[in-house]
């Protein structure tokens, strides 16, 4: 199973619709839904140049940028620790496979 990471109801822009980034076995899925539609942003893990943690005092911003030229990731209102778990994650991919 993936894992799943899903913004706080209690932050701008997830109060109804909550950010989700799933990270499966090999790449970072950004899914945000809105009443009509859902928005769904992918980068292959191998693509993954960096991830970026912007921490306040309960809740993170957290950036995967991509090396491949397309759009980086960005995800607004995660708690601090799953935004850590998922700079773990992604690192320990590319540990193993790069």
């Amino acid at each position: 199973m993936s894992p799943l990471f899903k913004a706080s109801r209690w932050t701008s822009g997830n109060h109804l619709f909550p950010t989700v980034i799933e990270i499966t076995g090999e790449a970072v899925v950004l899914r945000k839904r809105s009443w009509v539609s859902t928005s769904e942003k992918t980068i292959h893990l191998a693509r993954v140049a960096s991830v970026g943690i912007e921490a306040g005092l309960l809740f993170a911003d957290v950036r995967i940028e991509s090396s491949g030229g397309g759009e980086d990731i960005v995800s607004h209102g995660h708690w601090k620790g799953d935004a850590r778990r998922i700079r773990e994650i992604i690192q320990e991919w590319q540990t193993r496979n790069l």
